[in-house]
């Protein structure tokens, strides 16, 4: 019922930057928290930032001052945009949205494919 594409990865060396975006559609009645998450190679999935409906945002330790997450509501769109790249940071990241349907009240995480992003050194 919702669909999450991600875009603007890529292959950067360190101390460039990217901005990341994900667009969601469908059947969205709203949309709660929207976050990034990334995994990296033999690593489980870890939450890189979050921003709330309000625009409240978390960020995690490895990001902050670095990073910095935000959203469009009319386009119901999440925006990462990453400064000061690390080597470490190369991952495929990932959009998380929490969905209300129109066809149901409960929130439903939904997850994008992932895009790609490579630092290197």
């Amino acid at each position: 019922q919702v669909q999450l594409v991600e875009s603007g990865g890529g292959l950067v060396q360190a101390g460039g930057s990217l901005r990341l975006s994900c667009a969601a559609s469908g059947s969205i009645f709203s949309i709660n928290v929207m976050g990034w998450y990334r995994q990296a190679p033999g690593k489980q999935r870890e939450l890189v930032a979050t921003i709330t409906s309000g625009e409240s945002t978390d960020y995690a330790d490895s990001v902050k001052g670095r990073f910095t997450i935000s959203r469009d509501n009319a386009k119901n769109t999440v925006y990462l945009q990453m400064n000061s790249l690390k080597p470490e940071d190369t991952a495929v990241y990932y959009c998380n949205a929490g969905v209300e349907v129109t066809t149901d009240e409960r929130v439903h995480d939904y997850w994008g494919h992932g895009t790609q992003v490579t630092v290197s050194a």
